[in-house]
Order: C-alpha cells, then sequence, then structure tokens
C-alpha cells in the first residue's frame, strides 16, 4: 500500500470515529424539579394582571440630616425664636409696658456704647464687637415694646371707657355746690324680665317717677348702665317723659376687667367729692366703692318702697352739702341708710331739744 493511500484510509477512519463522540460531559446539569402544585399556580397566575413592582418612597431629606450642614443652624434659629417668644409671654405676664420699659432701657442704650477717639484699637474693637453684639437684642425689645403699645391701645380701646371725661363740664353756677347722683339702671329703677310667651318686657320700680321728679331739683341725676346703648336709650325714654335725667351713659362708658364691666366714677368729669353712685349692686359695679350708697335689688316687688324711703337723705345731703361725701357714706357702711338715717334724726331731733344746738346727721 502506498503512502499515499494510508493517509486516506487514516483520515476516513478518523471521520467515521466522530459520528460516535459527544463533547458534552458525563455528568449534564441536571433540570429542577417543578411540582405540579407549582405549575398548576403558575397557569392559574397567568391569567391575572402582573403585581405592580412597588412605589418607590420619595426622599424628604431626612435621610442624610447627620450630614445636613444647614441642621445646626436650622436648630439654633428655631431655638433663638423659641426663647424670644418664652421672654416676651413671661415680661407681657409678669409686668406692665412701663416697667419694661425701665428695665431694658440700658440694653436699647447700649448700641450707643462709644469709647474716646484716642482710646487703643483693641478697645476701639471691643467696642464695635460690644455694639455689633447688642444690636439685635436692642433691635428686638424695641420691636415687642412697639408692638406691646399697639396691641394693648387697641385692647383699651375696648376694656376703657370712650373718653376721659364721659360728661361735660358742669355750669360753672352749679360746679360749687350741686351734687351728681348717678344711678344704676337694671334692678335700680327697672326690672327686665323674659318668657317664652312675652318675650322681654321691662317692669318700672315703684316711686321711680316722684324720685326722679324730686331729686331733679338739687342733683344733677346721670343714668350709668352696664348696657348696651340700643337698650338702654328707648327704657330712658319711656321712663322719663319730664327729662329729670340730664345724661345717660351705656356699656361703652364702663371699663370692662376681670370678665365684668364697672362703672369708673372717675371718668364723670366731676368732683369725686360730690358723687353719690346709687344701685342695687353698688359695691360690686363701681371701681370707688366709698362713692357707692347700696339699695336693695329690685325684682318686680309690687310693694317695694325703697326709692321713696331714699328720698329723705338725699334730700337733707343736697340741703345741708357736706365738704365731702364719702366720710358720710362711710358712716352708713353695712346699715340701711333710710332706716339708720330717720334713726339718727330721732336722735338729732332729741338733742336739740335738750341742748338747743344745730347737729349733724353723720359722725
Amino acid at each position: 500500500m502506498s503512502q499515499l493511500q494510508s493517509r486516506r484510509l487514516l483520515l476516513f477512519l478518523a471521520n467515521k470515529s466522530n459520528r460516535f463522540h459527544s463533547t458534552v460531559s458525563r455528568n449534564p446539569p441536571k433540570a429542577p424539579i417543578v411540582s405540579s402544585a407549582s405549575l398548576l399556580n403558575n397557569a392559574s397566575n397567568s391569567k391575572s394582571p402582573p403585581i405592580p413592582p412597588p412605589i418607590p418612597v420619595p426622599n424628604m431629606g431626612f435621610e442624610d440630616d447627620d450630614h445636613d450642614p444647614w441642621r445646626f443652624l436650622k436648630f439654633g434659629l428655631f431655638a433663638s425664636l423659641a426663647g424670644a417668644a418664652i421672654t416676651a409671654g413671661y415680661a407681657t405676664y409678669a409686668y406692665s409696658l412701663e416697667e419694661v420699659d425701665e428695665k431694658t432701657k440700658s440694653l436699647r442704650q447700649a448700641t450707643n456704647y462709644a469709647v474716646e477717639n484716642d482710646a487703643p484699637g483693641l478697645e476701639k474693637f471691643k467696642a464695635l464687637a460690644y455694639r455689633t453684639a447688642m444690636k439685635v437684642p436692642a433691635k428686638s425689645t424695641e420691636l415687642y415694646l412697639d408692638l406691646r403699645k399697639t396691641l394693648e391701645e387697641h385692647v383699651r380701646g375696648f376694656t376703657e371707657p370712650t373718653s376721659e371725661k364721659l360728661l361735660p363740664d358742669m355750669h360753672p353756677l352749679e360746679a360749687p355746690h350741686v351734687f351728681t347722683l348717678v344711678l344704676d339702671l337694671n334692678e335700680t329703677l327697672v326690672h327686665s324680665d323674659w318668657k317664652r310667651e312675652r318675650g322681654w318686657r321691662t317692669f318700672k320700680r315703684p316711686g321711680v317717677e316722684a324720685f326722679l321728679e324730686h331729686l331733679a331739683q338739687f342733683y344733677e341725676i346721670v343714668v350709668y348702665s352696664d348696657q348696651l346703648q340700643m337698650y338702654v336709650d328707648p327704657i330712658i325714654e319711656r321712663l322719663d317723659a319730664k327729662g329729670c335725667i340730664r345724661f345717660r351713659l351705656s356699656r361703652s362708658a364702663t371699663r370692662y376687667q376681670d370678665g365684668k364691666h364697672y362703672r369708673d366714677l372717675s371718668k364723670l368729669n366731676r368732683d369725686p367729692k360730690r358723687i353719690i353712685y346709687v344701685s342695687g349692686h353698688a359695691l360690686e359695679s363701681t371701681l370707688q366703692p366709698e362713692n357707692a350708697l347700696p339699695v336693695k335689688a329690685w325684682k318686680v316687688d309690687p310693694d317695694d318702697t325703697t326709692l321713696l324711703d331714699l328720698i329723705p337723705f338725699l334730700d337733707f345731703v343736697a340741703r345741708q352739702r357736706p365738704a365731702d361725701i364719702r366720710p358720710v357714706l362711710e358712716s352708713y357702711k353695712g346699715q340701711d341708710i333710710p332706716t339708720e338715717f330717720i334713726k339718727r334724726s330721732k336722735e338729732l331731733q332729741k338733742l336739740k331739744s335738750q341742748k338747743q344746738q344745730p347737729g349733724r346727721l353723720w359722725r
């Protein structure tokens, strides 16, 4: 056999043996075993829509708070504002506006701190640093004082009487000797009552017309009520047909304090030595109890004679003209004035008959 034929035979045998040779390894990877239940579940789930992926939570800026360079600045600013608010609240509660103004005067003047021109450079630098450091507290204090002053002025408009002089000046001929008789309205001259079947009704106290008509000859009569003007005016117009009442003051002329409307007799533009305040709640409704003449509060008693019984005492005061009515009223404190006045009148008459000399009906 020739050499050429031998090569062909070897090539033929090599090609023939490749038909029975595999390149796959003898230990091929095993396919995963899937249970029938899983196949059924996959088949049923394939019919339903796929589950959407979870919604990503937006970053609110809290993840990197520890590395936020502005975090401490924000905290410091908030703490400063909170401290300023607490300080302002305490100052408002504990001190009046005048006291705060006086106590902070040195703080507000700190921005004007200066040194002499020939002072060392270090001293000038210290002065500049001090003025700069005190500028913000001083301006904050001035802002607080301005805001508080504005706020108190607005509040005063609702709590204080509408004027420092609620009444016009008295006539010069009357001023030296005429007394001012201030009368409350509700439960003193009238009583207002409400019932479902008839609504509001106002009743006149027995003897009120005679009381007003007689004392108008000697007194300047003023009605001072804590009710609204729309309530006071119609009642006075019906009650005082003869014009015995010179002036009428309503709620806007009172001072609102501790949840109540008080009559401030110091705003009447009258000498307090010659003011008498008559009310069924005299001691509880005025800021000047030394001028108060308490009477029994009236609540629709048809047999009441309080106003008529009071006429002799007020008539005697108007004729005698004491220099100061306040000690006179003090001498009757805690007593029924009409009854005590009659008792003292009898004692005075008895003394006069014995000694034949004038006396006084107050001690």
